[in-house]
C-alpha cells in the first residue's frame, strides 16, 4: 500500500512520459550513428559490418517506439531533467555496447560496455589487450577492426562535445530552470554564461568542435607516419580530451616529436572553455584575455611543465629536448584528463611521479571536454584560503571573494567546497571497493581518480601500459559508475539518490 502511493506520489511530480519520449530519440540518434562504422568497415572489407547493422538496426527500432509511444506533450522540468541526463548516458552506452558483443569482438557484455562507457564519458580506460578476471584473452589494440577502432574513437567524440550540447542545447527544453543543473560551473563565469538562443549557441559550439578537429586531422596526416584513418582516430580522441588511440603503444608508437608536440598543442587548445572560442569568433577578445580561469589553466600548465621537465632532466638523465618532450606531452594528458602516453611514468623517479599524481586531480577547464575537477574550481578555492588568512589577520574587514569583475556568493563558494568534499568521499569510497577486490593501494588509489576523474591510464596494475580487463565483472561496473559520475559533475547523478527529490 505504502509502496502504491509512493508511485503515485512520484508518478504525478515526474514527467515519465516526456523522460521516456526524449529518450527514445536519443536512442535512434544513437543507433543512425552506428551506420557511421558500417560505411568503414565496408571500405576496408571488413565483417565487422553486420554486427554495426544490427545493432543499428535495434537501437533505431527502439528508439523509435519509445518515441512514437511517449511522444512528450509537454515541456520536461527541472526535476525530470535530472532523470533525463543520467539515464540517457547509460542508455546510450548500453546499445553503444552492442557491435562489440555481436560482432564478438568481446566475448562478455561487461567488458564491451565498460569500452563503451568508457568512450563516451571520455574516460579512455580500456580492457583490450588484457585478461579477465575468468581467463578469456581480449584481442589486443592493433588486431580489432578498424571499423571497431573507429568506433572507439567516435564515442569519444560523440561523448566530448555531448556533456556541452546537453548543458546549452538539450537542458533548454527542462524549461528556465534547466541550467541549474551545472550552476556549480556556469555561475561562477557570469561573463560566459550562456541564457539566450541556446540553439544557435550550441550550432555555433559544434562548428568550432568540428573545425578544430578538422584541422588537428590534418596536422596530423601530413606526416608520413600517419595515415588517415590514424589521423582521424587520433584527432576524435583528442579534442574529446578521451585517449583512445589506434596503436598499441598510444601516441609514443608513432615515435615522432611532431606528433608529440601537435598533439599537446591540441590537447592544450581542447582543455580550453569552448565558450571562449565563441567569444574570440564574435571578436569579444577582451572576455577572453580576461577570463581568470584561463590565465590560472595557462600558468598552471606552463608551471607544471617545468617542474615536470625539469625534474626528468634532474633525476631521470634525461636530455633537456626529452625532458620537455615527455614531460610536456604527459603533463597536458594526465592535467586535460586525456590519458595518451608516449613514455611510462611508471618508470619515473619519485619526483616527477610525485608531481604527475597531483595533476590526476585537476582538470583542465569548465565548459571544455576535460573531465576532473576543473581549473576553476581550485582557483576559487585557493583564494578562499588566502581570504580566509587575511581575514584571521583583519576579522573585522569585510573582504568579498571575486574572479574577475564578479562577486562570489557564499553559496556558490560552498557548492564548490561540497563538490569537492564529495569528489574526495567518492574517490575514497572506491578505493577502498578496489582494495576489497584484492588489488594493491597503488592500483586501487589509480583506477578509483583515473575512473573517477576520467583520465584513463593509473598507477600500479593500471598503469599507461597495462589495462583494466583483470578487473571482476562488479568492479567494472562499478568503476563505469564513476566515469559516469565524473563525466556528469556528480551532483546531477547524486541527487537522484537523494529521498528530497522524489518528496512533491
Amino acid at each position: 500500500m505504502i509502496s502504491e502511493l509512493i508511485i503515485r506520489q512520484v508518478s504525478r511530480t515526474i514527467n515519465w512520459k516526456g523522460i521516456i519520449g526524449v529518450l527514445g530519440a536519443f536512442t535512434f540518434l544513437i543507433g543512425v550513428t552506428l551506420l557511421l562504422p558500417v560505411i568503414i568497415a565496408l571500405h576496408f572489407e571488413e565483417d565487422s559490418w553486420r554486427g554495426f547493422l544490427i545493432s543499428a538496426a535495434i537501437a533505431i527500432g527502439v528508439g523509435a517506439v519509445m518515441y512514437a509511444a511517449f511522444k512528450p506533450d509537454k515541456e520536461v522540468q527541472l526535476r525530470d531533467g535530472f532523470i533525463l541526463v543520467t539515464v540517457t548516458w547509460f542508455f546510450l552506452s548500453l546499445f553503444g555496447a552492442l557491435p562489440y558483443y555481436i560482432d564478438g569482438t568481446l566475448p562478455g557484455y561487461t567488458d564491451a560496455f565498460f569500452e563503451t562507457i568508457s568512450g563516451l564519458t571520455t574516460t579512455g580506460a580500456t580492457i583490450l589487450g588484457g585478461t579477465t578476471a575468468s581467463g578469456v584473452v581480449n584481442p589486443d589494440i592493433e588486431t580489432m577492426p578498424k571499423s571497431i577502432l573507429f568506433w572507439r574513437s567516435m564515442t569519444h567524440w560523440i561523448g566530448g562535445m555531448g556533456f556541452i550540447v546537453l548543458s546549452i542545447a538539450i537542458l533548454p527544453l527542462l524549461g528556465t530552470g534547466g541550467m541549474q543543473l551545472f550552476s556549480a560551473e556556469s555561475s561562477l563565469m557570469s561573463e560566459d554564461k550562456i541564457t539566450p538562443r541556446f540553439k544557435e549557441t550550441a550550432r555555433f559550439l559544434w562548428f568550432i568542435y568540428v573545425g578544430l578537429t578538422i584541422i588537428h586531422f590534418f596536422t596530423l596526416w601530413v606526416h608520413p607516419s600517419v595515415d588517415w584513418f590514424s589521423a582521424l582516430n587520433h584527432a576524435f580522441s583528442t579534442l574529446a580530451t578521451g585517449g583512445f588511440s589506434t596503436l598499441n603503444d598510444s601516441v609514443g608508437g608513432f615515435e615522432s616529436a611532431y606528433i608529440d608536440v601537435v598533439i599537446t598543442l591540441f590537447m592544450f587548445l581542447a582543455g580550453v572553455n569552448f565558450v571562449l572560442y565563441l567569444r574570440m569568433v564574435r571578436g569579444k577578445f577582451s572576455l577572453v584575455r580576461s577570463n581568470r580561469e584561463l590565465q590560472f589553466y595557462t600558468l598552471f600548465t606552463l608551471a607544471f611543465i617545468l617542474l615536470i621537465s625539469a625534474s626528468l632532466w634532474l633525476t631521470n638523465s634525461y636530455s633537456i629536448a626529452d625532458a620537455l618532450r615527455y614531460g610536456a606531452f604527459q603533463t597536458l594528458a594526465i592535467l586535460t584528463t586525456t590519458g595518451y602516453g608516449t613514455d611510462d611514468y611508471l618508470l619515473w623517479n619519485s619526483l616527477p611521479l610525485a608531481l604527475l599524481a597531483v595533476l590526476f586531480f585537476t582538470g583542465a577547464s569548465t565548459g571544455s571536454t576535460s573531465g576532473g575537477i576543473k581549473m576553476v574550481r581550485w582557483f576559487i578555492i585557493f583564494k578562499d584560503i588566502l581570504l580566509e588568512l587575511k581575514q584571521r589577520v583583519h576579522p573585522s574587514a569585510i573582504l568579498p571573494l571575486r574572479v574577475g569583475d564578479s562577486v562570489l556568493k557564499s553559496t556558490q563558494v560552498r557548492t564548490i567546497l561540497a563538490f569537492l568534499m564529495f569528489y574526495i568521499l567518492i574517490f575514497v569510497a572506491g578505493t577502498i571497493f578496489m582494495t576489497a577486490l584484492g588489488f594493491d593501494i597503488e592500483s586501487a588509489l589509480g583506477a578509483s581518480i583515473a575512473c573517477l576523474g576520467n583520465i584513463g591510464p593509473a598507477f600500479g596494475s593500471f598503469g599507461p601500459v597495462e589495462n583494466y580487463a583483470e578487473i571482476p565483472a562488479v568492479g567494472k561496473w562499478v568503476l563505469s559508475f564513476l566515469m559516469l559520475l565524473g563525466r556528469l559533475e556528480l551532483f546531477t547523478v547524486l541527487v537522484l539518490f537523494t529521498p528530497a527529490f522524489w518528496k512533491k
